[in-house]
């Protein structure tokens, strides 16, 4: 079974969001007894982690080490889309836009804390698209 759908995930405010049941209530998981989840975020300026799925103060502490690593009104070149886009494109290249997770028996093999994060590295970033590709028997 091969199956292919771009999801739309609503805006969210800058920072991390655990998107796990947003993804998975939209795809037929249940079909498949044994396969693969890829997921492509379509944007450069967010990112897919997998991560912490219970306390939220890890997100938080997550939003707050990449706005001191990757800081906002640094002497970037790239500057005209506003002062969070350049950080945006250099958090989302060091985090990345897929993942790919095992399904098993109609549900994704996860650890127990583990978690699908949208990162959120604008300001204003809007909705976002994600290609779903599932596959398996």
């Amino acid at each position: 079974m091969w199956y292919q759908q771009t999801l739309s995930l609503g805006a969210k405010t800058r920072g991390f969001h655990l998107v796990t049941d947003e993804i998975v209530g939209k795809l037929p998981l249940g079909e498949v007894k044994t396969g693969l989840l890829h997921l492509l975020l379509l944007h450069t300026s967010a990112s897919l982690t997998l991560n912490e799925n219970c306390d939220p103060t890890v997100r938080s502490d997550m939003e707050n080490h990449f706005l001191r690593q990757v800081p906002e009104n640094a002497d970037y070149e790239h500057d005209y889309e506003g002062a969070d886009d350049m950080p945006a494109h250099i958090k989302s290249s060091s985090l990345g836009v897929s993942l790919t997770l095992p399904v098993s028996k109609g549900k994704l093999l996860l650890g127990t804390w583990q978690g699908i994060w949208l990162g959120e590295h604008r300001n204003h970033g809007g909705s976002r698209r994600i290609v779903a590709t599932l596959q398996g028997e």
